[in-house]
């Protein structure tokens, strides 16, 4: 099932499970959105046309996060005048996942979870930036005896490295 919504002055062709991005909308990371101007639906019994909306249709969606787009360049120059001018500007969106659509007599849902991970910890992932131990000792309870032993692996290297550089300025000098 799909349908076809207006938001921000444009409209998006959505189905349980998708993403968008669409103007800023209100509301904290994790919230529930609901859209009521819906002016299609298609699914198993056909598609409902909308004049211009269609009655008690919805559609659900949870908020993923809220950022700025891309940045826009606005460039004016008078030729032979020896004006120009650069500016720019970045538009504020926020992140969509559609968890459900009602309306015409069907129902369709997602069944998935929504995950809150924002545009930039995914990419700093996909490059190896981001810390990924925290998320899998949540995930798996740590055993009693190998949780104190990482700790103090960790943290003897820590302490040698300071002691060699100091080591290797007294004999520079």
């Amino acid at each position: 099932m799909y349908a076809v919504i207006k938001t921000g002055g444009k409209q998006y062709r959505v189905q349980p499970g998708d993403v968008i991005v669409v103007e800023k909308l209100d509301g904290e990371a994790g919230a529930a959105v609901n859209f009521g101007e819906v002016l299609m639906l298609g699914g198993d019994k056909g598609v409902t046309l909308g004049a211009p909306l269609i009655d008690g249709a919805s559609v659900a969606a949870t908020l993923v996060e809220t950022r700025k787009g891309e940045k826009i360049k606005i460039f004016k120059k008078i030729r032979r005048q020896g004006y120009r001018r650069t500016n720019g500007h970045r538009q504020m969106e926020s992140v969509l996942r559609i968890t459900g659509i009602e309306g015409a007599g069907e129902k369709a849902k997602w069944d998935g979870e929504t995950s809150l991970m924002t545009k930039a910890e995914m990419n700093a992932r996909a490059r190896g930036l981001a810390p990924r131990v925290e998320a899998t000792e949540e995930a798996k309870p740590a055993k009693k005896g190998a949780a104190p032993k990482a700790e103090t692996a960790e943290a003897k290297p820590a302490k040698k490295a300071p002691a060699k550089k100091a080591a290797a300025k007294t004999e520079e000098a």
